[in-house]
């Protein structure tokens, strides 16, 4: 921009030669830019300007760091703001507070917020698990950038390089943590857009899903007697017992401990799964049948004084997730069945049986979308789901005797 009557007179060259006199010293520019050259030979950039009748001076920062090019342009921009009539001065605040509330509002700021408002409804289990994933693969490059700067090929990058290692599902998975995190700051007024809806058809297909692959019922007498002869871990063979008795998830019955059962000695022994270690948070009751009982007894002495029922050294203190998968390997039966599938296959049965099946589904623990009635419901239903786990314990000792 050309102001009328004047000339530029300056240039890099003679920004670079200007030198310290005896005195401050101003080199113009036009429209009222100037260099100013201090005593200790600092070179800054100023701009004088008239608002509401009143003389004032913007500093534009100092050179070279600030360019002529630069300090020209902020110059212009001051202009353009006097001839709205605004305050350059009030709009340099505004500037600065909004940098300040960008620098503020860092993605992992916002996404630790986010994981804090969402924790009490999930199980440490997930929390810890999701945290960790956060921290591994999504913070690195995006935590530390302002969340409402962030864009869709920033967002792409970072989940690409969990896709590159061929974790596909999971990629999947954190894109879309990644979006909850990003609503969550809309919400708040930290964001004004959600980067990864315009990333969909982005990733790779995850591909068939592969779900718990469920044991056929023809096959359970064979296995069941394969159990039974099985020559491994002691612990691990009456781990999978009481997985096929109770049906319970894996993470549920891995991390079992004693404290959770109550009356083995009683008509109605009970095991009480604490909300903290349920899949959906609420507590979860099942009712053990005197084939449990017996498993139990059984158990006891090898774990010991140990709070667990399945105690391990490792980090957690339990059972691994892989230790009654990997004995199922053993037993012949890899890709022909899971753990989590004799939920599937107990489902089946009971439901084919025809027991009631609001007993079968609050007895699988699935998910209660009324709070009020989930929490209620642990208990619902349990005089008829007494019996239908003693029907189910039968119904496997039956199936042994005939294999």
């Amino acid at each position: 921009m050309r102001w009328e009557g004047e000339i530029p007179s300056l240039s890099d060259a003679a920004c670079r030669n200007a030198k310290a006199g005896d005195k401050p010293a101003k080199i113009h520019d036009s429209g009222g830019l100037y260099l100013f050259i201090s005593l200790a030979g600092g070179k800054l950039w100023r701009v004088d300007y008239r608002h509401q009748g009143k003389r004032r001076t913007a500093s534009l920062g100092a050179y070279p760091g600030v360019s002529l090019a630069a300090a020209r342009k902020a110059r212009d921009d001051l202009k353009s703001h006097l001839s709205a009539q605004l305050d350059p001065a009030q709009v340099k605040r505004q500037e600065k507070r909004t940098k300040q509330a960008l620098a503020a509002n860092t993605f992992e700021k916002i996404a630790r917020e986010w994981f804090a408002a969402k924790v009490p409804s999930w199980v440490p289990s997930y929390s810890d698990r999701l945290m960790s994933r956060l921290e591994a693969d999504i913070f690195p490059p995006l935590g530390r950038r302002p969340i409402a700067e962030i864009e869709p090929p920033d967002v792409l990058e970072a989940i690409r390089k969990v896709e590159a290692r061929g974790a596909v599902e999971l990629a999947k998975r954190e894109m879309q943590v990644v979006g909850q995190i990003f609503r969550f700051a809309i919400a708040s007024g930290r964001a004004k857009r959600d980067p990864t809806q315009d990333l969909r058809g982005a990733l790779k297909s995850p591909g068939r899903p592969q779900h718990h692959r469920a044991m056929p019922r023809d096959d359970l007498p064979g296995f069941l007697r394969a159990l039974d002869a099985y020559d491994g871990e002691p612990m691990t063979k009456l781990a999978l017992k009481l997985m096929v008795l109770t049906f319970v998830r894996t993470g549920e019955l891995r991390a079992a401990r004693w404290a959770e059962f109550e009356g083995l000695d009683g008509p109605e022994p009970l095991w009480r799964i604490p909300a903290a270690r349920m899949k959906m948070r609420f507590e979860h009751l099942v009712p053990i049948a005197p084939q449990v009982v017996a498993v139990l007894q059984d158990l006891r002495p090898l774990a010991g004084r140990n709070p667990h029922l399945f105690p391990s050294p490792s980090k957690e203190g339990f059972m691994s997730n892989n230790t009654m998968l990997f004995a199922m390997y053993r037993m012949g039966y890899h890709g022909r069945a899971t753990v989590h599938g004799f939920r599937g296959m107990a489902s089946t049965w009971l439901n084919e049986a025809g027991y009631n099946p609001d007993w079968i589904e609050r007895q699988l623990a699935h998910d209660e979308r009324n709070e009020v009635r989930g929490a209620y419901n642990s208990a619902q239903y349990l005089a008829g789901r007494r019996q239908m786990m003693r029907d189910w314990a039968d119904f496997l000792d039956r199936a042994v005797a005939t294999a």
